[in-house]
């Protein structure tokens, strides 16, 4: 390790302050600061000594994806081959699942860092870690046949209109790998939704057809999978978002670690379950009728209150706003699931929705809280008058 410190600290010389790359400082300092604990300490002000920082925190943030990502690589290649009838191995379906997702990630990672570079060059600021996160949270909600050409465009659009119009990371209202989603819904929703999309070069094999669960009922057909299915996540959908089990698997990660907050989690669960037991005994139509608990298991729903909701820029902050937050996503996400039948994931709307209102609900806590401790302090001086 004393090598390549030795090696940076060589190249870092021409972009010191006063030498000749002095502008491009901020783009040699984020390698610096990927590889190694920032040697900088500040000077002044009240400061709390913690060996967690941005960086350490996103990388955890990683380490709790990489299960549902693995397994979203295997049940690429799972669902292409089950497809088409054809036999294979574990390694066969996890190679086939990885030329198409591997090259999504290294487009989301080269835009989006780009971006980020360019713009700590022109306004003067160090790199932030925020993209580690949101560079490989992207290519694991879209479908697995979406051309990159998209996948770029995507990113510009969530990391300038998302996030740098904002400020930066740390000041964007809305979560900016649900923006990329949402805008390429928008823009492109032949190629966000239908039956043909959720398995790699479905469009090109007409026996294929890989409608997701929610496609189906939404369609008022029957689910077609069993419980166990839907669970370990055996079924057509975005690449990372089918397997509950390894999507718990992360969440246990985030909540050990004191990353993700499971306040909004189990709000979430609970919102969630308590609309998909209304809408049961209302059972009107193939998604009202659908098993509340199985609303928990299918489409977006687990990795998006573990990974999405719980961003700590976009969400709520007080203790209390954080369990009206999560039970307000899980109860949006199921209304806009049933009521909504052009687009049946309700997940991406339900937390874009109550991102824009997570300001309102802290701001109303915090109200709440000082009106409660004005009259305590009214009621003490009333005692010792």
């Amino acid at each position: 390790m004393s090598f390549l410190r030795n090696k940076l600290d060589q190249l870092r010389k021409p972009f010191g302050k006063g030498e000749k790359w002095e502008k491009f400082a901020p783009a040699i300092n984020a390698f610096d600061t990927f590889l190694f604990v920032p040697n900088h300490t500040t000077k002044k002000g009240a400061h709390i000594r913690d060996a967690v920082d941005l960086k350490r925190t996103m990388i955890t943030v990683v380490i709790a994806l990489l299960p549902a990502l693995i397994y979203g690589i295997y049940n690429t290649g799972y669902q292409h081959f089950t497809q088409l009838g054809e036999s294979f191995t574990f390694m066969d379906a996890f190679l086939h699942g990885a030329a198409k997702i591997v090259p999504m990630i290294i487009v989301s990672y080269a835009v989006g860092l780009a971006i980020e570079f360019a713009f700590a060059v022109y306004r003067g600021h160090e790199v932030n870690e925020g993209f580690l996160v949101t560079g490989l949270l992207i290519p694991m909600i879209m479908p697995v046949d979406i051309p990159l050409w998209m996948v770029a465009i995507s990113v510009v659009f969530a990391v300038l209109i998302g996030k740098e119009a904002f400020g930066g990371t740390g000041m964007n209202i809305l979560n900016p790998a649900l923006t990329a989603r949402a805008f390429a819904f928008f823009a492109y929703p032949t190629y966000m939704s239908g039956n043909k999309v959720w398995v790699s070069e479905a469009t090109h094999v007409d026996a294929i057809s890989g409608e997701t669960i929610l496609g189906s009922l939404a369609a008022g057909r029957e689910a077609g999978y069993d419980m166990w299915s839907m669970f370990a996540g055996s079924i057509p959908g975005s690449i990372a978002e089918t397997s509950t089990l390894w999507i718990l698997v992360g969440a246990a990660i985030l909540i050990l670690t004191g990353v993700g907050s499971w306040r909004i989690m189990l709000g979430g669960v609970i919102g969630a379950a308590f609309m998909g037991f209304l809408f049961n005994l209302w059972g009107v139509n193939a998604l009202m009728s659908f098993p509340w608990y199985e609303h928990l298991l299918v489409g977006g729903f687990a990795f998006g209150i573990v990974f999405m909701a719980t961003d700590p820029v976009s969400a709520a902050q007080t203790f209390k706003g954080k369990w009206i937050y999560g039970i307000l996503v899980g109860i949006f996400c199921i209304m806009i699931r049933v009521f909504n039948p052009a687009y049946p994931e309700g997940v991406m709307l339900a937390i874009l929705l109550m991102n824009v209102f997570a300001p309102t609900i802290d701001h109303y806590v915090v109200e709440a809280n000082v009106k409660r401790r004005k009259k305590r302090l009214e009621a003490a001086k009333v005692k010792t008058a």
